[in-house]
């Protein structure tokens, strides 16, 4: 019994002296933070974190501390942890509130109107957040406004470049076609009708003239037959 107790004695004090350490780390954590020496801040945090890894003071100073250093990701991940904690509605409220900040400030505003909702949810009177929701909001409505502005904008660059490989391929075409005819042997001019008839009926008159010449030789060679001597 007596072993017993001086076991949970111990214990007792162990986790003081853990709570110690964490107490003073966040007191010089928010010295630092107070100058706006954010970087050592967030050290000091850190290693109140390592003396209590499930403390929420130390969770929410390190992802305010981290948020001010711009690191925008890894301070929406603190406090979105954070979010899923049993707290009190009010450190609720605070902790969306941030959340939202971080994820606005990365340009997610679709996430960052939600976490305001629930923000607003756990504190109605939260006027930062009342304000933070509707900018985000704008915010929102700004982005989707340029994306379609932008998808418009790459569709006309696209139906010109398509038009421009059009013309490309066209006139390369075109280009292939004369070298191919260059390549050809030229082609008989085409005579006209008249001239075909000019030249069809020579043809018949050349005709007749050489059988007119053959039927005389004929003639003349019956003759000569016919007066031969025997």
């Amino acid at each position: 019994m007596k072993k017993n107790l001086i076991t949970f004695i111990l214990a007792i004090l162990t986790l003081a002296g853990f709570a110690q350490k964490e107490n003073r780390y966040l007191r010089e954590g928010n010295r630092s933070f107070e100058k706006g020496d954010f970087s050592d801040a967030e050290k000091d945090y850190r290693k109140a974190l390592e003396a209590n890894k499930e403390s929420v003071k130390g969770q929410f100073n390190l992802g305010t501390a981290v948020y001010q250093e711009k690191n925008f990701e890894e301070s929406a991940n603190i406090f979105a942890g954070l979010g899923e904690k049993s707290i009190g509605k009010h450190d609720k409220s605070e902790v969306f509130h941030n959340l939202g900040n971080s994820l606005l400030e990365g340009q997610q505003y679709e996430k960052s109107i939600e976490a305001y909702k629930q923000a607003l949810l756990n504190n109605p009177g939260d006027l930062d957040s009342k304000y933070n929701l509707e900018y985000a909001r704008m915010k929102l409505q700004q982005q989707q406004q340029d994306q379609q502005n932008q998808d418009k904008q790459d569709k006309q660059d696209q139906d010109k470049q398509d038009k421009e490989d059009q013309k490309d391929q066209q006139d390369k075409q075109q280009n292939q076609d004369k070298q191919d005819q260059q390549k050809q042997p030229p082609k008989p001019d085409k005579i006209s009708k008249e001239d075909a008839e000019r030249m069809l009926e020579a043809m018949k008159n050349d005709e007749k003239k050489t059988m007119e010449k053959v039927k005389k030789q004929q003639v003349k060679v019956g003759v000569v037959s016919v007066e031969k001597d025997w």
